[in-house]
């Protein structure tokens, strides 16, 4: 196997399914840490925190986490937008919940109900009403940057398949007919953030999930090594008719020498 010196890791369907325990994945970050191979917890989630989301690895999975070691697409989209933005030019209207919020106040930006902002963010709002997509589709309309913190177009639940952030997207780019910068996976930014955060070079990184279409093409079009593992949502026949194959696939994490 090869030897990577920083490891870029898929939650859902790759360490836990759902709320269901997956002993290989806790096993497979035992090994890391025993290596001393930094890893970070890249999701697409950017409704939590990533305390929240450190606080549901160590108590729900026997996986010992903190905040640090956890990069949601909130922090992704502040990063990207720290990059991105003036001095002078830090007004944002958010379409998102508490993780999302804090994220951008955390990194210094200036949350605001008008459409006279600088910048529109999107992200999953379970409280998505016609006033904001009001708000959102003026401010762009009247110049704003168009972010989105991810595509995703469901999140399974007991319930179904849920409307996800793309599906509220979807709605204010009709709405504006502007495309949004996406930032999360399979898109470029979020691993950016993620390697800078790390500290490793993209070709001494490997990212590892469960799902082609999103865990493997970003680290595909990132220019990153991937680790497929036959865990969740993508499968062997399907991997038999795409393109750009992954650079390991595996059927679970105890298979993967460190």
């Amino acid at each position: 196997m090869a030897q990577y010196k920083g490891y870029f890791i898929d939650l859902d369907g790759t360490i836990y399914q759902g709320t269901k325990q997956i002993p290989a994945a806790q096993r497979f970050i035992d090994r890391l840490k025993a290596a001393h191979i930094p890893y970070l917890f890249v999701t697409n989630n950017s409704t939590k925190s990533p305390a929240e989301v450190a606080a549901n690895l160590t108590k729900n999975h026997n996986i010992l986490t903190a905040p640090e070691q956890v990069y949601t697409s909130s922090i992704a989209t502040a990063d990207y937008l720290k990059t991105i933005a003036q001095a002078n030019k830090k007004h944002v209207y958010v379409i998102g919940e508490n993780g999302l919020k804090q994220a951008l106040k955390d990194a210094g930006f200036i949350l605001t109900d008008t459409e006279d902002v600088d910048f529109v963010v999107a992200g999953l709002d379970r409280q998505f009403n016609y006033e904001k997509l009001t708000t959102a589709t003026l401010a762009i309309q009247k110049g704003a940057t168009f972010i989105a913190t991810n595509r995703d177009t469901n999140l399974p639940n007991e319930r179904g398949m849920l409307p996800g952030a793309g599906s509220l997207i979807s709605a204010i780019q009709t709405a504006t007919d502007i495309k949004p910068i996406v930032i999360a996976k399979p898109e470029i930014p979020i691993m950016t953030g993620a390697l800078k955060k790390l500290s490793v070079s993209h070709t001494d990184a490997v990212m590892v999930g469960d799902n082609y279409y999103t865990d493997i093409l970003a680290g595909i079009n990132a220019g990153i090594n991937t680790l497929l593992v036959y865990s969740g949502v993508s499968s062997r026949n399907q991997m038999l008719n795409v393109a750009q194959k992954p650079t390991h696939e595996i059927d679970n994490l105890d298979e993967w020498l460190i």
